[in-house]
């Protein structure tokens, strides 16, 4: 049976095109097809050094992941949430080497791609599913937008100059009026990305929940919050606002909010699926990708063995 990898990569950084063309050449010597977008292919100019039976192009983002066992993603987390839109209705898992500044999202860095190989080839990685959030947006009773996202779904104002006026509502009960720059509806995942910037709180990938986060919000009552996977955020714009709002989702797609539009976010219906090569707990990216200080830890086991000397 034929083995297909999807192969999604920056192609605007000369070392993501190098990064890309040595995981090609490794994986069809292996005997793995590879798939790509025909731009990607014609970027990273793979004919010249592969056969062409090995590799398969396609221009319809809609069944690019079809029937791959894998999408390997070289890049930041940026690269990784296109590779999420390719792969999400088939769920089709992602693996992401990281060429980017934090890259929460990538399994393999670009020293580990050797290693990342030979476990594709062996079939030697796991899947985790993420949540993600569906969003619907009303203008009145019609709906005008459907659109989703892995990290996070923020309603803010277009205009610098304005606040957004906004009434916040949660399983159908209003909690609060701001003005505000915006509203940040994030999920786990999404928990160190934009929710982690506006000071929400950081929530470990196994926990279901939904998080909102007020962005510099004039009201009393305007804390972050950590809600039930089963709940339903709305954002209303208030018809007094003089101005657009702006719905952005994982900072990929917009839907411009007129005064009165009603933004509904809930569960996805989907997850996106992450493979990973290690079993490191969540703690240990954390302190890995911000750099944080964990001097002078000594942990239980230690604290137990110099007990009994």
């Amino acid at each position: 049976m034929t083995r297909r990898i999807l192969l999604v990569a920056h192609t605007q950084r000369a070392e993501a095109i190098e990064a890309a063309q040595t995981v090609a050449e490794a994986l069809t010597g292996h005997g793995l097809v590879l798939r790509l977008c025909s731009d990607d292919a014609a970027a990273l100019a793979l004919s010249d050094h592969i056969d062409g039976s090995m590799l398969e192009t396609s221009n319809d983002d809609q069944t690019l992941a079809k029937d791959c066992e894998l999408a390997v993603v070289i890049g930041g987390d940026g690269t990784i949430l296109r590779a999420a839109e390719l792969t999400r209705e088939h769920l089709t898992p992602i693996l992401g080497v990281n060429l980017g500044h934090v890259g929460f999202l990538a399994e393999a860095e670009s020293e580990d791609i050797a290693i990342m190989i030979d476990a594709i080839v062996r079939r030697r990685y796991s899947v985790e599913e993420r949540l993600t959030v569906d969003v619907t947006v009303y203008k009145g009773k019609q709906v005008v937008s459907t659109t989703w996202a892995l990290n996070e779904a923020s309603v803010e104002k277009a205009a610098r100059e304005r606040m957004l006026e906004l009434v916040v509502e949660i399983d159908g009960r209003p909690l609060s009026r701001w003005g505000c720059d915006g509203v940040v509806c994030a999920t786990p995942t999404g928990s160190t990305a934009y929710n982690f910037s506006a000071g929400g709180p950081v929530v470990w990938p196994g926990v279901e929940a939904l998080l909102l986060v007020p962005l510099s919000a004039h009201a009393l009552f305007a804390r972050p919050m950590v809600v039930a996977p089963t709940s339903v955020l709305a954002v209303e714009v208030l018809e007094r606002n003089e101005g657009f709002g702006v719905l952005w989702c994982d900072g990929r797609r917009t839907v411009d909010l007129p005064p009165g539009a009603r933004i509904e976010v809930r569960r996805g219906r989907r997850p996106v699926r992450l493979a990973r090569l290690h079993q490191a707990p969540f703690t240990d990216r954390l302190v890995a990708k911000f750099g944080l200080s964990v001097e002078g830890w000594r942990g239980a086991a230690e604290r137990k063995r110099g007990s009994h000397q």
